[in-house]
């Protein structure tokens, strides 16, 4: 894999056809200032030592050199090296509700871009853990397998919309199955599930699952997103009506969190504005047992700018080796 840290130096490429092109007008003012004092073919004649070919080579080799030199500072690298990782830590899988109610604007500037921002700074915050990221609505799916790539992490979590599952509703058992089943064999101990959703489950049997879950020693932790006064759920910017026409009011369900919690042998955090509840679940799960992880990730790129730099240094001793004269008595003097 080549990767270029600084790509916006290629640019100077682009100079390159200039230099050929000042180097032709200069020879075109060069015999334009001769044919004033005489024939140019007469003059030709009168110094024969000076070769116009070797002007052009000179021309070629500073014009390679400038290109190795600007590749060399694009700083190119190579990223095929494999490095397996250890680490202490404990697998924290998010299952993330991107149902429609989650676009309710309880919190600025929705219940959903709230989480997400939540989530992202937790990621900052993580050394050593793994996480992954599951995301439902009336089915659920794993957006992110389980892993210790902050970097991707973060990314995938900013492709996260309401449109991600098409199939609409609240899921809750199966958003906790899931993220049960996604978790690796290393950490038979230490698995937390954070459900972050408003609760309202539309499928029931979300008692069943956590139960299920906590029988495998999987703790889960629930965030309740939204208000129990509700707001209404703005979409494609009109606001989301029943099928009798009435504006759909979505509303913080905090019993079946709280008892998803209590039978999963976590606990229920409500998020406010100013602390949306991911911090005092981490310092929770810190307090878990934790597993020794293995992983193998991509070590540090291998810089290979050098090697460019030395091309280009090449080109231009060739540059200056060569002598605008056929002579060749002083091999740093240039054609006039």
């Amino acid at each position: 894999m080549i990767n270029l840290a600084q790509p916006q130096y290629l640019l100077l490429i682009l100079a390159i056809p200039f230099i050929f092109l000042f180097y032709w007008l200069s020879l075109r003012i060069k015999r334009k200032r001769i044919s004033k004092i005489g024939d140019p073919s007469l003059v030709d004649k009168l110094i024969p030592d000076v070769s116009k070919g070797r002007g052009w080579l000179k021309v070629t080799f500073f014009s390679l050199a400038f290109l190795f030199f600007a590749v060399g500072l694009a700083r190119p690298q190579l990223g095929a090296r494999l490095k397996e990782k250890e680490s202490n830590g404990v697998e924290i899988m998010i299952a993330l509700d991107v149902s429609n109610s989650m676009l309710a604007e309880d919190y600025s500037p929705n219940r959903m871009e709230r989480a997400k921002l939540a989530i992202s700074r937790l990621v900052d915050k993580l050394q050593g853990d793994r996480i992954g990221l599951v995301i439902f609505a009336g089915e659920s799916f794993i957006q992110l397998p389980i892993t210790t790539d902050y970097v991707s992490a973060k990314i995938f979590m900013n492709n996260i919309g309401a449109g991600s599952v098409p199939i609409q509703g609240t899921a809750l058992a199966e958003a906790i199955t899931t993220s049960a089943r996604s978790f690796s064999s290393q950490s038979d101990k230490s698995r937390a599930i954070i459900l972050i959703t408003d609760g309202e489950d539309h499928e029931g049997n979300a008692l069943d699952a956590a139960k299920a879950a906590a029988e495998i020693g999987i703790r889960i932790y629930c965030i309740g997103v939204g208000s129990p006064e509700g707001k209404p759920v703005p979409v494609n910017g009109d606001l989301l009506k029943d099928k009798d026409g009435n504006i759909v009011v979505s509303r913080l369900d905090e019993s079946i969190l709280r008892s998803i919690a209590s039978v999963g042998n976590g606990a229920y955090v409500r998020a406010g504005n100013s602390e949306f509840g991911l911090n005092p679940i981490i310092d929770n799960i810190r307090e878990i047992e934790k597993s020794h992880l293995s992983s193998v990730v991509f070590e540090d790129f291998d810089e290979q700018y050098m090697y460019f730099f030395g091309i280009a240094l090449f080109f231009l001793i060739l540059e200056m080796l060569i002598a605008g004269r056929k002579t060749g008595r002083n091999i740093f003097k240039m054609e006039k």
